[in-house]
């Protein structure tokens, strides 16, 4: 019902500021009739100028200067007051009234009709705020943004939402605010464990030379820092050190809290690289004589299958990297030239091959 009351004290404001000027107005404005008084003074005035200009003589204007006085007493007898509005102006101020008073409410209740949502009980803002948390945390984080646009040097706001942008998959936002944090708040483990994480997941997953520099300072710093120790075990792996990778990942679940919950995760990727069988496995079986060997040959079929089509980003990283690892540099060099050619069409896939190439010392083969 309030609602009503102000869209009704709403339309009356609007409708009196029109009728306002209507009915202020001056009522000689409508009037059929000449001013006299203003016909005297234009004759006058040209009774001066002609004078000023010499067309006529002082008595010459004398003489019109008391015609037209005389024109003025003759009018002023025969219409004493002003003979007010015609017929016409008349109906012309009634159709404006009607208009206004019609047209704008009217109007009004239209408009809210197809925009408003008469139906919709009102609610206060923490009603709305309670019935969706998403607004309330929405909101928060854009005032935190405002702050920090204000106050870049805010050390402790950077750290806030550097793990919001890592959540929401805002990985270089992530980057830039763990870098920020790291700044302007100082170094500790949790924030160069974050922001190791935050350049590997920019660069689709690779844990890429600079990745590995805050993981391994934060794991300096905190020897237990989960997070850092996940990203450095799937360095290994990415370097071909599959047992080293599945050996660290044992060590962080023997150290794991026991109502952690990332523990599932690790267990998922140590399967991985326990599955059966495997031809890591079968290559530590054999004689360390044989072992480069049959890794020669391993990384040779990769480099094979690779060559004839197809090909994930990370199994030509994988291919790059043991090329490396077995000193084939050219080999390496000639695996990123064809990775660029076959994953042209991707930008995120050419940025993480280059980057890759820089890590390894490879970028001087960009075309």
């Amino acid at each position: 019902m309030l609602i009503w009351i102000i869209f009704a004290a709403m339309t009356g404001a609007a409708v009196f500021a029109l009728l306002w000027p209507l009915g202020r107005g001056d009522p000689n404005a409508f009037a059929e009739t000449a001013d006299a008084r203003s016909l005297y003074r234009a004759q006058l005035g040209e009774i001066e100028r002609d004078l000023g200009r010499e067309l006529i003589g002082a008595p010459e204007a004398e003489a019109a200067r008391a015609e037209a006085a005389r024109r003025l007493l003759r009018a002023a007898d025969r219409h004493p007051d002003p003979v007010g509005e015609s017929e016409p102006a008349l109906r012309r101020r009634r159709a404006a009234s009607a208009l206004a008073l019609s047209c704008v409410p009217l109007l009004a209740l239209l408009l809210y009709g197809a925009q408003g949502s008469p139906m919709q009980p009102d609610r206060p803002l923490s009603a709305r705020l309670k019935a969706d948390p998403a607004q309330d945390f929405d909101l928060a984080l854009t005032r935190i943004e405002a702050h920090l646009a204000a106050n870049p040097s805010d050390g402790r706001g950077w750290a806030v939402v550097a793990p919001v942008y890592l959540r929401q998959g805002r990985y270089d936002d992530a980057v830039r605010a763990f870098t920020a944090a790291i700044e302007h708040g100082g170094a500790d483990a949790e924030r160069l464990a974050g922001l190791g994480e935050a350049r590997a997941l920019a660069a689709g997953g690779v844990v890429t030379a600079s990745a590995r520099q805050p993981l391994t300072e934060a794991v300096k710093r905190e020897p237990g820092n989960a997070r850092a120790r996940f990203f450095l075990a799937i360095a290994k792996e990415q370097d071909g050190d599959s047992r080293g990778a599945a050996d660290a990942l044992r060590a962080l679940l023997a150290d794991a809290p026991a109502d952690a919950t990332w523990t599932e995760m690790v267990r998922q990727r140590l399967a991985g690289l326990e599955a059966p069988p495997t031809m890591a496995g079968s290559i530590a079986a054999l004689p360390p004589a044989d072992q480069q060997e049959a890794i020669r040959g391993m990384v040779a079929g990769l480099a094979e299958r690779l060559k004839q089509g197809g090909g994930t980003v990370p199994e030509w990283s994988r291919l790059i990297r043991s090329q490396m690892v077995l000193g084939d540099r050219p080999a390496a060099l000639s695996a990123v030239a064809t990775a660029r050619q076959r994953l042209a069409q991707d930008a995120t896939a050419m940025a993480q091959i280059d980057s890759l190439a820089g890590e390894l010392g490879l970028r001087e083969t960009a075309p």
